[in-house]
């Protein structure tokens, strides 16, 4: 094979499931990354155009998050639970658009570590309870990541991003993802696998990817 196989990961920055997930996913690309090329799409869980206060989706969080917690061993903040339990102060309407627009600017700068952003954006989000709707939540990591804020924010309100944003969410529907994070491996123009969806803990995915490995006779350094 010339080229590598990608594993395509289909998230939202806004999904809890996702947020556990990513210890997961990283392993899996620190581990994997000089086997397959990594790629991260969107999903566009939540349309700017269907924007609700948090307090709509505050009791199913509520409800929702230690479950989380309890299956994948990530705990979530006490600055992003203060959102959660007092939805009435908050001034959060979470939407989806902000962020994939932001992970479309990182691939032009870093497109082989786009699995590192998005799990720092689900961080950024349930562990400091940065509103990803606002711009200010990414300074941090242009700094981390050696982005320049200039260009970062100009690009941040372009209609050529928005629209690679809303292209990651149609290609998303166009796999046949409907449900968060989902794994697919993509061997070629018409083979994929779908390696795991909704959280899926480390041992078995790894289990997945050696099996697919092995189905391709695929090198490993």
């Amino acid at each position: 094979m010339d080229q590598k196989p990608v594993i395509i990961y289909c998230y939202d920055a806004y999904c809890g499931w996702c947020f556990g997930f990513s210890k997961v996913i990283r392993r899996l690309f620190e581990e994997y990354k000089e086997v397959f090329d990594f790629e991260v799409l969107s999903g566009g869980m939540i349309p700017k155009e269907s924007a609700q206060p948090i307090g709509i989706m505050a009791s199913y969080i509520k409800e929702g998050y230690k479950r989380v917690e309890e299956l994948s061993g990530v705990k979530f903040g006490e600055d992003y639970l203060w959102h959660i339990n007092n939805p009435d102060r908050s001034d959060w309407f979470p939407h989806s658009e902000t962020p994939a627009i932001a992970l479309a600017i990182f691939r032009d700068y870093h497109p082989h570590d786009t699995i590192l952003f998005a799990t720092d954006l689900q961080d950024a989000l349930h562990v400091e309870g940065r509103d990803l709707t606002d711009g200010e939540a990414y300074r941090h990591l242009l700094e981390k990541y050696d982005i320049p804020a200039d260009a970062f924010y100009e690009r941040l309100n372009s209609d050529v991003y928005l629209d690679r944003a809303r292209h990651d969410f149609a290609l998303v529907k166009q796999l046949q993802v409907t449900g968060f994070p989902a794994v697919l491996l993509q061997a070629d123009e018409l083979k994929f696998y779908l390696l795991g969806r909704g959280y899926t803990d480390y041992e078995t995915m790894k289990e997945r990817f050696d099996q697919v490995i092995n189905e391709l006779s695929l090198q490993v350094k």
